[in-house]
């Protein structure tokens, strides 16, 4: 069980920087996002690409701007020195289900607020939190996935399927091994092309692009050098459409997760064969979905929560959306407004939560509060 005095859902720049604005002001926060890394649809489906409109800075990728609004609230999600993971980050598991919490006796200091909400994640992990604030972009951005019988929602997840590459400093799980990446879009090329060029103690023995036909959706920019590596042996190429799976099962117990060993592929020929494999690395895509977040009791319009346009506040108290998930009249489906959907949203939870308390409005210019609070030396 974690107690804190919100929790952000979603990691993208938007969630992020209402980490920072929630921490300018005194309130704690923890963040969770169904994707393996922070920064959003921004370092998922375009990490390379410019962005051009973001205030004071002309030009910029997905993965800096992520990169430096982590570096902007770090004095609220600091990282461990030793173990490099960031504090109150929570990425990789999806909030299942969001409920009113259940009363509790009084707390000995009664100046705080009570914790009024009670989340659940795919991880098994618990939050409680006096508020909340959805900053979910289109929805929860979860990867596509091959459906074949066998394979999950049908069945349990095989220890070497894979949907998303390693975060900087994991280890790969396939390193010397046969790795099969399905998919023939710019997102599969380009992982093919990763994985030859990383460093020899991580990279596959054996590299398979599985496809169903020679031809693919991707930029010229990333068929060019696959192909080249395709004639240099590199990397090979098979074609065919995914019928069924080989499953392994370990000797661990009932409860225990099976492997892949083999996909069934139905061939060009439309005959069938087994391609052997020790790891399925899927890349087809991302796909949003609004999942469990529609079953929480916000109306929705359009698959957006509508929200007041003075504090982005949803119809529960205690809600408040931001970003691209959110709807009001005149709305801009922007991250400029999503910066400033933030701001308002901050502020009108720190007056929801401690309506007695002063409300003035400081600036990070002057106020030594917020330097206190920013960790600035004078």
């Amino acid at each position: 069980m974690i107690e804190t005095d919100v929790v952000v859902i979603g990691a993208g720049p938007v969630g992020l920087f209402q980490v920072f604005q929630l921490g300018l002001l005194g309130l704690r926060c923890e963040v969770i996002d169904v994707l393996p890394e922070a920064g959003g649809q921004c370092v998922a489906l375009y990490p390379d690409k410019p962005i051009y409109d973001i205030p004071g800075v002309p030009v910029c990728t997905g993965r800096e701007l992520a990169a430096q609004l982590l570096k902007q609230a770090r004095p609220f999600l600091p990282v461990d020195p030793v173990t490099g993971q960031v504090a109150h980050l929570h990425l990789g598991q999806q909030v299942l289900s969001l409920s009113p919490a259940a009363p509790t006796q009084p707390a000995e200091d009664d100046s705080q607020p009570p914790h009024r909400f009670t989340l659940q994640t795919t991880s098994g992990q618990t939050f409680k939190a006096r508020a909340v604030v959805i900053s979910a972009g289109a929805g929860a951005f979860v990867p596509k996935t091959l459906a074949l019988p066998g394979l999950p929602p049908e069945g349990p997840a095989p220890v070497n399927l894979h949907h998303h590459l390693p975060i900087d400093g994991q280890r790969a799980p396939w390193a010397g091994q046969h790795v099969v990446v399905a998919g023939g879009g710019d997102e599969a090329l380009q992982t093919v092309l990763d994985l030859t060029q990383a460093a020899e103690a991580i990279r596959p023995s054996r590299i398979t692009l599985l496809h169903r036909r020679d031809q693919f959706q991707a930029d010229a920019a990333l068929v060019q050098p696959v192909r080249a590596l395709m004639a240099q042996g590199r990397i090979e190429l098979a074609l065919g459409v995914p019928q069924g799976v080989e499953l392994a099962w370990s000797d661990a117990g009932v409860n225990a997760p099976p492997a892949l060993a083999a996909i069934t592929l139905l061939g060009p020929d439309s005959q069938p064969r087994q391609l052997p494999l020790d790891h399925l690395l899927v890349r087809l895509g991302l796909s949003p979905k609004l999942g469990p977040l529609a079953d929480w009791g916000l109306p929705l319009e359009r698959k957006q929560i509508p929200v007041d346009t003075a504090t982005c506040a949803t119809s529960i108290n205690g809600i408040h959306a931001v970003g691209d998930i959110n709807t009001y009249p005149g709305k801009k489906r922007l991250l400029l407004c999503g910066f400033h959907e933030a701001t308002l949203a901050a502020h009108a939870l720190l007056a929801r939560l401690y309506p007695d308390a002063p409300q003035h409005l400081q600036y990070t210019t002057t106020s030594t509060v917020l330097h206190q609070r920013l960790g600035v030396q004078h």
